[in-house]
């Protein structure tokens, strides 16, 4: 029988956060950040929010064991293993919200959508428009009801049933590719109509230029109902050759299309940012070098050097407000119609799209599945026997977590002081100069063979 490696990919290992280059960047650099707010990024981003500070301590002890832990031991050979405790911050824990983009695309497909074609629909807005909700949050909301005004307005006027009613799931996605302001949405449409009588009819060709106008007219009537702009600007912007509103509709998704649509429910609330396309270059003690973050397009096509202070500024300003939603259900696929038909019994008149197995606390709490699906290993098999494991108990109580730490030589007295830089590999870097980045002086690494 062959020996395993010291590393057996095959079995699920617990994350160590700290190993991680981001990790490294918001520990060095969050203190600081706090402190020269006001000074250099208030004008740019809008006033500091406590809230952020909360998530980034949050972040910071995720997965540490010395906040709380998880036992889970083999039910067979007796081995035993500390899960910490996560901290379930949005966009701001990578780690965490990859969890919640699995568990959201779960929940939808099994407890919202039905067994009908979709569409995915983009809306987006002019620059000069984005300023007002980097600034006023509670705009998100305002402008996810815009695009909604639109997408059943039109779909209603294709179906003769006056009771007829879409369904859409809407996110508000608040980033560009480089973490730039960019508030936009995607959203999961239905393509037709609900009736009344329980069946569901499909809608025609669309007329895009139509509905970008539409878009254009609820959100500058918007705008100018919260008091945020004047009929000077919109009389200015509807001079505009090109308005840069935009509402793009993609092609169909067939009802039994489940790993299309599974997939378009996980994009719709991606994180902001991708850690396999960062590399952060610390500060160097013995000179004046400021630390770095070179971050790396989707398409893979372009980089950019950002100094790290800046970057970690870009990122916190798509930290969603504590109990803010970033997700609405509207139409056939609001919770209170959702409601009103479980109440009548009347919700699998039309069938889901996979089988409702699990309810919406048993989802949630199933973070071995989630786990399971993201890294496809289970956490409950045992490493040594492949025997099941169950959690045993939760430990949260601070004298038994130190007393078992201790015990198994894991203490540490934690603080979030910027730890020493250690040496680091980087590659030899030829900088080039960035026309297109904001910041005059700005530079690209060129260094081919490192991202190839």
């Amino acid at each position: 029988m062959a020996q395993s490696s010291p590393y057996d990919f095959d079995i699920y290992q617990p994350r160590n956060p700290k190993a991680s280059a981001y990790y490294k960047c918001v520990e060095n650099h969050f203190e600081e950040l706090e402190q020269v707010w006001d000074a250099m990024y208030k004008s740019r981003y809008g006033y500091w929010r406590t809230y952020v500070m909360t998530v980034i301590y949050k972040y910071l002890d995720c997965g540490d064991l010395h906040f709380g832990f998880a036992r889970v031991r083999c039910e067979d050979c007796g081995h035993e293993y500390l899960l910490a405790f996560s901290c379930k911050r949005r966009h701001f824990c990578p780690s965490c919200h990859q969890k919640r983009v699995v568990e959201y695309g779960e929940w939808l497909l099994t407890n919202v959508l039905k067994d009908v074609p979709y569409k995915q629909w983009v809306f987006s807005i002019p620059k000069r428009l984005r300023i007002y909700f980097l600034y006023d949050r509670k705009l998100l909301a305002k402008l996810s009801r815009c695009a909604w005004n639109v997408i059943t307005t039109y779909l209603k006027s294709t179906v003769p049933d006056d009771d007829a009613v879409p369904g859409a799931s809407i996110a508000v996605q608040t980033y560009g590719d480089f973490l730039n302001h960019n508030p936009h949405l995607h959203a999961i449409v239905s393509d037709g109509c609900f009736l009344k009588n329980g069946s569901f009819q499909t809608t025609p060709v669309f007329i895009l230029k139509d509905l970008k106008e539409a878009f254009q007219y609820e959100v500058l009537k918007m705008l100018k109902k919260e008091g945020k702009i004047n009929d000077v600007i919109i009389e200015n912007m509807l001079s505009w050759h090109h308005s840069g509103f935009n509402v793009y509709i993609g092609d169909r998704i067939e009802p039994d299309d489940k790993t299309g649509l599974g997939n378009l429910a996980r994009y719709i609330i991606r994180a902001c940012f991708s850690q396999e396309r960062l590399v952060y270059i610390p500060a160097k003690k013995s000179d004046s070098v400021v630390a770095k973050v070179i971050y790396t397009s989707k398409d893979r096509k372009s980089r950019k050097v950002f100094n790290a202070l800046d970057w970690l500024a870009r990122l916190v300003t798509h930290i969603p407000n504590r109990y803010e939603h970033t997700v609405r259900y509207y139409g056939f696929f609001s919770n209170k119609s959702r409601g009103m038909r479980k109440k009548a019994d009347a919700d699998d008149v039309i069938p889901t799209i996979m089988p409702n197995e699990l309810s919406s606390s048993e989802a949630k709490q199933n973070w071995a599945r989630l786990i399971q699906k993201i890294y496809e290993v289970d956490p409950l098999v045992c490493p040594k026997c492949q025997g099941q494991m169950k959690i045993i108990s939760i430990i949260d109580d601070f004298e038994i977590i130190e007393m078992i730490l201790k015990h198994l030589n894991l203490w540490d007295i934690r603080n979030h002081d910027p730890p020493e830089v250690e040496p680091v590999y980087i590659p030899e870097l030829t900088y080039v100069e960035d026309s297109n980045y904001g910041n005059s002086g700005s530079q690209i690494p060129v260094f081919d063979t490192f991202w190839s």
